[in-house]
Order: C-alpha cells, then sequence, then structure tokens
C-alpha cells in the first residue's frame, strides 16, 4: 500500500495523466489553479505540454487545437472562465472535438467569493452552448472520485468525440485526503477510433449502425477537414435543412442513447423506506451521515449520490426512486438539478434542500428536512 495525502485538485491531475492526457492549457483561477500548478511539474517529463494561455479563451483554444492535433487535451477553470469558454464549448460540440474541461466551482454569481465552494453551475455546464445540445457532466465527491472520473471523462471524451465536464468543487478540489492510486481498479483507456485504412476518408461520416465518426489528426497524410459552421458528412460548409437536421439528430442521439452506460452512482436502499436522499457533489458526504445516523434511530431512508448529472440518468433515478413516496434533492446551489427530479418523477413529492451563502450544507440542516415531511 503506497498511501498519498493529496487535494481533489491533484487526483484530477494525476487521473488525466493516467488517461493519456499530454496537453493542459489554462489561466490561473481560483480554486482551479493548483491544477494548472501539478500539470506543469508532471506532464514536461512525459514529453506533454502544459502552458498557460493569455486569456481563458485561449486557453481553451489551444486545448482544442492540441486535440484536432490528436493529443488528449484539457484545461481548468472555475464559473468565471466557462464564461469566457462558451463559444469554444459550442465549436468542441458541434465539430466533435474531444476535449475534458473541469470546473472547480466557487460562490456566484460573477467573480463572487472565490476562496467559497458552490454548485451554482451545474444548469450552465449543460446549458451554456449556443446549440442547446446535450453534454456530459461528471461530478465527483471525493479525491478517489476526482480521480476515477477524471479517467472516465477521458473515456467518454474520446469514445463520444464531444467534450466532458467535470463538475468539481472548491471544497472538493482544495481538501486533502488519503489516497492509495495503485491500488484503484482503473478503467481501461479507450482511444478515438481511426478510420479503415485505404479508404476515401469524410472527416464527419459515421460508420454503419454507428453514432460517431472515426478520427484523423489534422496533419495526417489524408486531407483532414475542420470548420465549426453547419456542416456535412464531408466537412463542408452546408445549409441543406436535411442535412442540417440529420447531424444535429446524431450529435444529440449519440449522448442521451448512451447515457445509462455511464450512468455512474452511489445507491444506499433500504427496504420500506419511503423518503429517498438524492444529491451528488461535496453535500453527498453530509446526505451519508445522515443516511447512517437515521438507520441507528431506526428511521431508515435511502439515499442516491448521483455522479452522472448530464445527461440526465432517467432511467437510473427512476428504477431507484420506485419504492420511494418521497425525495429529497439536496444540493449546493437554490435549486438547479430539482427540476430535472420534478420532471421525471412526477408522482412523487419532491422537496429541496439548499444553500448558497458559502457555507457547507450541514447533516443537521438536511436532518430537519427529512423530519419534517
Amino acid at each position: 500500500m503506497a498511501l498519498s495525502l493529496m487535494e481533489g485538485n491533484e487526483a484530477i491531475v494525476r487521473g488525466a495523466i493516467s488517461a493519456g492526457c499530454r496537453f493542459f492549457a489554462g489561466y490561473p483561477i481560483t480554486p482551479a489553479t493548483t491544477i494548472f500548478n501539478a500539470m506543469l511539474k508532471l506532464l514536461p517529463p512525459l514529453g506533454g505540454v502544459c502552458l498557460q494561455g493569455e486569456d481563458e479563451i485561449a486557453s481553451i483554444g489551444c486545448c482544442l487545437g492540441a486535440s484536432m492535433a490528436g493529443l488528449k487535451a484539457m484545461t481548468a477553470t472555475s464559473g468565471p472562465g466557462i464564461s469566457l469558454y462558451s463559444e469554444h464549448i459550442s465549436f468542441a460540440i458541434g465539430s466533435e472535438i474531444p476535449i475534458v474541461i473541469v470546473d472547480v466551482q466557487r460562490l456566484g454569481p460573477s467573480t463572487g467569493s472565490a476562496t467559497r465552494g458552490a454548485d451554482g453551475d451545474i444548469n450552465f455546464l449543460r446549458w451554456g452552448n449556443s446549440g442547446g445540445l446535450p453534454a456530459v457532466v461528471l461530478a465527483p465527491v471525493d479525491v478517489k472520485d476526482c480521480f476515477l472520473l477524471t479517467m472516465q471523462a477521458f473515456n467518454l471524451a474520446e469514445k463520444l468525440r464531444c467534450p466532458v465536464f467535470i463538475a468539481s468543487n472548491k471544497e472538493i478540489g482544495m481538501t486533502r485526503e488519503s489516497i492509495d492510486v495503485d491500488a484503484i481498479k482503473k478503467p481501461e483507456i479507450i482511444e478515438r477510433a481511426a478510420p479503415p485504412p485505404h479508404e476515401p476518408f469524410l472527416p464527419f461520416a459515421v460508420p454503419p449502425g454507428g453514432q460517431v465518426p472515426y478520427f484523423l489528426p489534422i496533419g495526417d497524410k489524408r486531407l483532414v477537414r475542420q470548420t465549426s459552421s453547419t456542416h456535412g458528412a464531408d466537412g463542408y460548409i452546408t445549409t441543406d435543412p436535411d442535412e442540417i437536421s440529420k447531424t444535429l439528430q446524431r450529435l444529440k442521439t449519440k449522448l442521451l442513447s448512451t447515457v445509462d452506460r455511464y450512468s455512474f452512482h452511489e445507491a444506499h436502499l433500504k427496504e420500506n423506506a419511503d423518503t429517498l436522499l438524492l444529491t451528488y457533489g461535496v453535500t453527498a458526504r453530509a446526505a451519508l451521515d445522515v443516511f447512517k445516523k437515521q438507520q441507528k434511530l431506526g428511521k431508515p431512508i435511502s439515499l442516491l449520490i448521483l455522479k452522472t448529472l448530464w445527461p440526465v440518468p432517467e432511467n437510473l433515478i427512476r428504477e431507484k426512486a420506485a419504492q420511494a413516496k418521497r425525495v429529497v434533492v439536496v444540493e449546493m446551489n437554490l435549486g438547479q438539478y430539482v427540476r430535472e427530479i420534478e420532471r421525471i418523477l412526477p408522482g412523487k413529492k419532491i422537496d429541496f434542500c439548499g444553500q448558497m451563502d458559502g457555507r457547507l450544507i450541514t447533516p443537521s440542516r438536511i436532518s430537519e428536512v427529512v423530519d419534517h415531511a
């Protein structure tokens, strides 16, 4: 056993490197800067590149260029940086450019409180692109999750050719915990699928029965065309309504049709429990404490911790909430994900426990909501 004491941000870096990330570009911002610092230390000895852009827009642009050239790329920021990333996020979605984007959330809006955590960007990550197309958002709870979910994020980005977000939080990213990285069972590394050799290459054509195009890097011996405009399978700009509709529907379907395969979660279900606690992120720690205390008091409840937030794992949520009459949604904001739960569980009583004032939600606060049905 080789225990290490590391913060969540460093665990994200080590997960990225284990997944094959060899390019990082970012701009310093609290509380994400230690990701940049760790990348600067660890990437160059591996032959990787770590650079600081002149701003957030340039940084994510560098990452997209590196990804188009075939490298696994990551950037990291907080809420204000995600605002600036928005146009390039849309580019990555529309042009199917794999990238992992870490959002170490802090209290907003705007500059907000740089040293206080919150989960205020949850809807922003999903809806912050100009086309409204789906995005993949994973939410770690602790340092181990930061490592593992980052590896999963790279696998999903490569397999689905899309941006994947890590929705971390200042309290997760800057909390140190003991972790034995060598003892963690790691997922098999996934790479982008290359086209068959010696065949004509269309940069956005999908194989029969597939939803994701083959990939060749910019600069390959075969012509690789890339554009941020609406395009057809050949990469040329198109205004044909049928072709546009077909492409956009595919971009939507390739994520929604596969979400059951990456609905990461942790469930603690108890028979005859009328109440289900549903939460994510750092708040899951307090919710787990409440779950254990209720057991000791002989008043069992169930607990579902979501680690895939978007696309919404609807089938998972319906399954785990099937026996509950009441669902208490706990999140470190003023109510963002709770609306999704209300949408997909219309027959159940939905209560909300939220808070966004720079403080963590405590077990006692959750218990108050649970006990006052």
